[in-house]
Order: C-alpha cells, then sequence, then structure tokens
C-alpha cells in the first residue's frame, strides 16, 4: 500500500480532501471507456451528474428518459439491439422492483448486452428514507438466469469491474452505493475477474463471506478481532453474484469450522442463501447470516448508522463468528475459541 502523504497535524479536517464516492468513480471511469469505444451510450433516469459529465463530453450518446424506468429499460434494450452498448442508470430500488418486467423480458430475456448501473443500493440512500431503500434487489437479479451481478467492495474496485463488465456479450447489472465508504483495496487492487471471489485474509478457523463496500470492510474489522483472540478469520470478497464462485466457498466450508455471510441486503435470496447453496452441497458447515433483519427503523440516520441499527456492523460480525464456532459439528473446529496458546 502506498504511504500516505503527511499532513500538518494543525491542519483541521474539514481542509484535507474527501474520498472519492462510487458515483464520481463511476462516472469518470464510463467517460474514460467511452473515448475508446463509440458504441457506449449513457441512458439517464434524471439521477444527476451524469448530464454534466458524460453528457457534456458526449452529447450525442446522452439520453435522458426522464423518471420513466420501464421506459429507459425498453429503450436501451432496442439500442442494444442495434450493435449499440447502453448503460442505463437508475437508482436500485426502481431497477429492480419499478422496472422488474422491463429488465426480465427486455433485458434479460433477450440476453442483448445493456449494463444496468443501480446506485443508491442498499442502505446507502439513508438521508432519503426507507422509499429510497432496496434490500431485495440481489434476490431479483440472482434469479434471472443469464444476468451477471456485480457489487464493487471499494471505489478502486469500480473501474476494473465496469471494463470486465463491458467485455460481456449478455446483460450485467453493476450494484454501487451513493457516497464514499473505507477503502478495502490499497493501491494494488486485485485482479478483477468476473465470476472469481477474492480472499483478503487466510485462516482455517472460521470463514467470513462478504459482499459490498461496507459489509467487506466489516468482515476486515471482525477478522481483525478475531484475531486478537487467538482465531484465525479467513476473509472472502464476493464481487460477483452471478455467476457465483462456489470453487472458492466449497473449499472454505470443508477447511473452515462454520461461514458467516455479510451483506447489506436482507437474508432472503442474497449472498447468504448463495453460500447457504454451496455449503449444503460440498460440507455441511454452521452459516449464520449477518443481513438487514426486522422492520426498517422509522428513523433517518446515516448509511452506517442505519445498518447498525438493522443488524449489520463489525460487532455483530464478530460475535457472529464467535458463534458459528461453537456450533461446529465436532472435529470441524481447529481449536476452540479463546484457548489457542499466545506467543
Amino acid at each position: 500500500m502506498t504511504a500516505p502523504t503527511p499532513t500538518s497535524a494543525a491542519a483541521p479536517a474539514q481542509q484535507r480532501p474527501a474520498p472519492a464516492g462510487p458515483r464520481e468513480v463511476y462516472r469518470e471511469a464510463l467517460t474514460t471507456l467511452a473515448a475508446d469505444d463509440e458504441r457506449v451510450l449513457c441512458l439517464d433516469s434524471d439521477l444527476g451528474g451524469l448530464d454534466t459529465s458524460f453528457g457534456a463530453r458526449f452529447p450525442e450518446r446522452y439520453i435522458s428518459t426522464g423518471i420513466a424506468e420501464a421506459n429507459l429499460f425498453t429503450v436501451s434494450a432496442g439500442l442494444a439491439a442495434r450493435g449499440l452498448r447502453p448503460y442505463a442508470h437508475t437508482m436500485a430500488t426502481f431497477a429492480a422492483t419499478r422496472a422488474a418486467e422491463q429488465l426480465k423480458l427486455d433485458i434479460v430475456g433477450t440476453g442483448l448486452p445493456v449494463r444496468v448501473v443501480a446506485t443508491h443500493a442498499g442502505l446507502s440512500a439513508a438521508h432519503f428514507g426507507s422509499t429510497h431503500y432496496c434490500l431485495e434487489d440481489l434476490a431479483v437479479t440472482r434469479a434471472l438466469h443469464g444476468l451477471t451481478v456485480v457489487v464493487p467492495a471499494d471505489a478502486r474496485e469500480i473501474g476494473p469491474a465496469l471494463a470486465a463488465l463491458h467485455e460481456l456479450d449478455g446483460p450485467s447489472y453493476l450494484r454501487l452505493g451513493r457516497s464514499a465508504t473505507p477503502p478495502v483495496h490499497g493501491e494494488a487492487v486485485p485482479p478483477f475477474r468476473l465470476g472469481e471471489a477474492v480472499t483478503l485474509r487466510a485462516g482455517n478457523d472460521v470463514t467470513l463471506v462478504a459482499c459490498g463496500p461496507l459489509p467487506v470492510h466489516f468482515a476486515l474489522v471482525a477478522a481483525d478481532r478475531l484475531a486478537e483472540d487467538g482465531i484465525a478469520a479467513r476473509v472472502l470478497q464476493i464481487h460477483t453474484l452471478a455467476p457465483f464462485d462456489e470453487a472458492a466457498v466449497a473449499p472454505a466450508a470443508a477447511e473452515t469450522a462454520g461461514l458467516v455471510t455479510v451483506e447489506e441486503h436482507r437474508p432472503q435470496g442474497g449472498l447468504g442463501d448463495a453460500v447457504a447453496q454451496v455449503v449444503a452441497a460440498h460440507a455441511p458447515r454452521p452459516v449464520l447470516r449477518v443481513a438487514v433483519t426486522g422492520p426498517l427503523p422509522t428513523l433517518v440516520d446515516d448509511h452506517a448508522g442505519l445498518l447498525a441499527a438493522t443488524g449489520v456492523s463489525a460487532e455483530t460480525v464478530h460475535g457472529a463468528a464467535l458463534r458459528a464456532l461453537a456450533l461446529a459439528p465436532p472435529g470441524a473446529a481447529r481449536q476452540a475459541p479463546g484457548r489457542r496458546d499466545r506467543p
């Protein structure tokens, strides 16, 4: 990792440059992609920002359909049928629910190379309130056969993910948040290969399987805490929900005492279900899910605050890992928690 640039201790925090958010990084990556491929079109549903970035650079390739997501997807499918590469942009809740029929029939059903870019996913639109939360989209999109579903873990992964998706001949769904989150990759971002999990930590006691920016961050924080307890946690980052990397999860189930999944989604239909299916088929182990549970709070809070209030935090991941070890079948755990000799 590149060493941070020294800053004066007296410098106020507000003078330090804010980390780039996923939308800003994505817009720059899309504009760069369009400069190299004249087939790239940007279709917008009045999100804001795309008009002044992509639209200013390539006005003839920028199309605003307004707040009409069903039309957005149908128009995109028609353009893809003409040999173009449309990128259709809307909020995740509208992409997966309001325009689900057009996503299913016009895009996935035809196998056309439309790239649906869904922002404000999970609880990242915390300040907008519950109408803009999206905790069901991975269940919907995973169920659509032939749709590639990608969830980058931080801003530095967005460019490589976009480049990989651009090479696909079929449809894809790119899930992004709204604001900046802690980086999980340093300057040397691991090679991005669709359908391949990334091992962020090695360990043979328990496995933490995480998807999405804050869930991956929480898994890494929990793994560090577990290490202080003498527990070696393997951390797998899943950036591609479909196709799913069974070849990474099956060995983790065989080699560790249990698994904990971490996601910014409801427990049903997302990462937890994908992992449980693999584990049940290969090496049965306890699978505990850290996901958004219960009724959504009525308060308007920040992103991490809402996740913590609904059951997703580094603390809940740490506790779930300890429970998974306690539930492990005889002989599965390499050593009981807290009993390892320290150097």
